[in-house]
C-alpha cells in the first residue's frame, strides 16, 4: 500500500537524520482542542477519544510488549480494526533516556533492530500515523521498576520529569498523530490536589508541568490525572479522584488544552465499597458523578478515562462494563482502554496469548463505544510464537467497614516484564500449591504463571484469617539466582529457596482480607512447578 511505504520512509528518515523532529506519514484528524467538556478539531467539531493502552515501553523491555511475537505492523492493523483511534502509549524515564538498542524485538522487526527506545517510540508514532491514528504519551513510570506516588523520586526529580517531557513535546511538534500528554499515571498516597505543600500538591505540579509543555507544543492537550484521595478524606482508585478538581482547578497559560482524566476498574481489581451495595450496578453513575463525571455534565472541562479493564469472567464484571459503557456513551465521554495487551494479569486484553486472536466477548462489550457492530472479528494469520509474563494488577485486601472515609488499599500495575535476550517456553499455568495454615497463619497460594528457559513468573496469593500485621512464605527453588522484580513484597535467595515478606501496600491484610502479589525470578536450572510454601 501506498500509504505504508510513506510511513516507512519518513520513519527511517528521521531515525538515521540528526533532526529530533518525526513529522507525520498521513494527516490524521489534526491537533485538538477543548471548548467546555468537549475535545475538539480545529474547525471546533467534537471528538471522542477512543483509546486503547498498549504497554511495556515503561518496562525493562523498553518496547510494546508483544514485537517479540508479532510486528508493530500486525498489532497497530488489529488495534485500527477495532475501531480505535486512539493509542495511548506508556514509557518510562529510564527507557526515554536510554541509548541502548531496545533487543528481543528483531525477529518480528527486523526493522527495528538496533533502534534506542525512542527511536521505537518514533516507529510507533509513524505507523500509527499512517493508519489515521493519534497517539498520546503517558509518563507511567519514572524508572522501568515501578510506579511511583508523586511525579518525583529520589532517581528522578521533578526537573529530570518535566525535562523529558519538553523533550517530547519539542521531538513532535508538527506532528499531529502525537495530541497530547498525560502528564503522570496514578498520583496517589500523599498526594494531594491543591493543598499548598509543594512536596505533594500535585495540581500545582502538573500546572508547573503543562505550562512548560505549552511553551515548547502550544497545540498539545495537556492530561492531567486525579490522586487518590480528596480534601474530605474520601478514596478512589489511584489517579481517580477529581473531586476537588471544580473548587481548585488548574489554569494554564495557554487556554483550551487541558483535559483531566481518571481510571476505574471492577471488583475483580479490588473490591471497592460501592460493589458491595445491595444498588449495584444501578449505583455506578453516582459513584462516578462524584469522583469525575460531574466535570463533564455540568460542562466544566474534558474528562479521559484513561483506564478501565476487566477480564469479564464475573457477572459483576460484565454489570459494571456494561454500566460502564452506557455511562461513557450517555455522557459523550473519551476512553483509553486497559489494554490490547493479554499480559495484564488483572485485566487480560483484547487479544488472546497469542497477540492475534480477539476477544470477542470484551469487544461485543465495548462496540456501543467503538461504533462497531457486534460479532466475529476475523484475525490475521501470523506465526505461532510463545506467551509473555504476564503483567499484574495486584488485588488487594479489603478496606475497613467501621468508616467511611478511611483509606482503601488500591492498585497498580507491577513491572512484570518479558525477557529482552530469550523468548519464553508457552507453559499452561501450574496447577496452584496451596499451603495448610496453622492458627493464626494465613492461606497461601502459589502459582506459575509463565516460565522461560532463564526465568519465570509467579502469583502469590495471600487470604488471611484472622488480622495479619505481617507475613512470610517461603519455598525450595534449588534453580533460583535472583528476584529480578517483584510487588507487594520484598523478596530474597539464599540456601537454595526464595523467602518473600509482605510490603507496601500488602504489608498487612485485615480479617478475611485477600492480596494477590508476585515475582518475576532468573533461574540456572528448571522453574518450580508446585513447590512446598512454608508460611510464618
Amino acid at each position: 500500500m501506498a500509504v505504508f511505504t510513506l510511513a516507512v520512509t519518513v520513519f527511517l528518515g528521521v531515525a538515521l537524520s540528526s533532526s529530533p523532529r518525526v513529522e507525520a506519514a498521513v494527516t490524521t484528524p489534526g491537533y485538538l482542542h477543548t471548548n467546555g467538556s468537549a475535545i475538539v478539531t480545529e474547525s471546533g467539531t467534537p471528538v471522542t477519544l477512543k483509546a486503547v493502552n498498549w504497554f511495556g515501553m515503561e518496562t525493562s523491555n523498553c518496547a510494546p510488549h508483544g514485537l517479540w511475537q508479532i510486528s508493530l505492523d500486525q498489532g497497530l492493523d488489529r488495534i485500527a480494526a477495532f475501531g480505535f483511534t486512539t493509542l495511548r502509549l506508556p514509557f518510562s524515564n529510564e527507557c526515554l533516556r536510554s541509548t541502548a538498542p531496545v533487543s528481543g524485538i528483531e525477529a518480528r522487526n527486523p526493522e527495528l533492530a538496533g533502534r534506542t527506545p525512542l527511536q521505537v517510540m518514533d516507529a510507533v508514532v509513524a505507523e500509527a500515523g499512517a493508519r489515521g491514528m493519534q497517539v498520546i504519551l503517558d509518563r507511567h513510570r519514572p524508572d522501568s521498576g515501578s510506579q511511583s506516588e508523586l511525579w518525583y523520586t529520589s532517581r528522578y526529580s521533578e526537573k529530570d520529569w518535566i525535562d523529558d517531557w519538553v523533550m517530547l513535546a519539542k521531538r513532535y511538534a508538527g506532528n499531529p498523530t502525537v495530541i497530547g500528554a498525560d502528564l503522570h499515571n496514578e498520583p496517589r498516597g500523599s498526594a494531594c490536589w491543591g493543598c499548598g505543600d509543594a512536596a505533594r500538591d500535585w495540581a500545582a505540579a502538573a500546572t508547573r508541568a503543562g505550562n512548560a509543555v505549552l511553551a515548547a507544543n502550544p497545540r498539545w492537550l495537556v492530561i492531567v490525572e486525579g490522586v487518590e484521595r480528596s480534601a474530605d478524606g474520601s478514596t478512589t482508585w489511584w489517579g481517580g479522584n477529581l473531586r476537588d478538581t471544580a473548587a481548585k482547578p488548574i489554569q494554564l497559560a495557554v487556554k483550551n488544552q487541558l483535559v483531566y482524566s481518571a481510571h476505574d476498574y471492577p471488583a475483580s481489581v479490588f473490591p471497592q465499597t460501592w460493589f458491595a451495595d445491595p444498588a449495584y450496578p444501578a449505583n455506578l453513575p453516582a459513584v462516578w458523578d462524584r469522583s469525575w463525571g460531574y466535570l463533564a455534565k455540568q460542562n466544566i472541562a474534558p474528562v479521559l478515562l484513561g483506564e478501565f479493564g476487566t477480564k469479564l469472567e464475573t457477572e459483576s464484571d460484565r454489570a459494571w462494563l456494561r454500566t460502564l459503557v452506557g455511562y461513557l456513551g450517555e455522557n459523550r465521554i473519551s476512553f483509553a482502554f486497559w489494554s490490547f495487551n493479554p499480559n495484564s494479569g488483572d485485566t487480560g486484553g483484547l487479544v488472546a496469548d497469542d497477540w492475534v486472536t480477539p476477544q470477542q466477548a470484551k469487544l461485543d462489550a465495548l462496540a456501543p463505544l467503538l461504533g462497531a457492530a457486534p460479532g466475529p472479528t476475523s484475525a490475521p494469520t501470523t506465526t505461532a510464537g510463545t506467551t509473555a509474563p504476564t503483567t499484574t494488577k495486584p488485588s488487594t485486601t479489603a478496606p475497613t467497614t467501621t468508616k467511611p472515609s478511611t483509606t482503601a488499599p488500591t492498585t497498580t500495575k507491577p513491572s512484570t516484564t518479558a525477557p529482552t535476550t530469550t523468548k519464553p517456553s508457552t507453559t499452561a499455568p501450574t496447577t496452584p500449591p496451596t499451603s495448610t495454615p496453622a492458627s493464626g497463619k494465613p492461606s497461601v497460594t502459589w502459582t506459575r504463571r509463565s516460565a522461560w528457559n532463564d526465568g519465570y513468573v509467579a502469583d502469590v496469593t495471600v487470604r488471611a484469617s484472622g488480622a495479619l500485621p505481617t507475613w512470610t512464605v517461603s519455598w525450595a527453588d534449588p534453580s533460583a539466582v535472583a528476584v529480578t522484580n517483584a510487588w507487594g513484597m520484598s523478596c530474597s535467595v539464599g540456601g537454595g529457596r526464595i523467602t518473600c515478606t509482605g510490603s507496601d501496600w500488602a504489608r498487612s491484610l485485615p480479617a478475611g482480607g485477600t492480596a494477590t502479589v508476585g515475582l518475576q525470578v532468573r533461574i540456572a536450572g528448571p522453574a518450580p512447578e508446585r513447590p512446598v510454601l512454608t508460611v510464618s
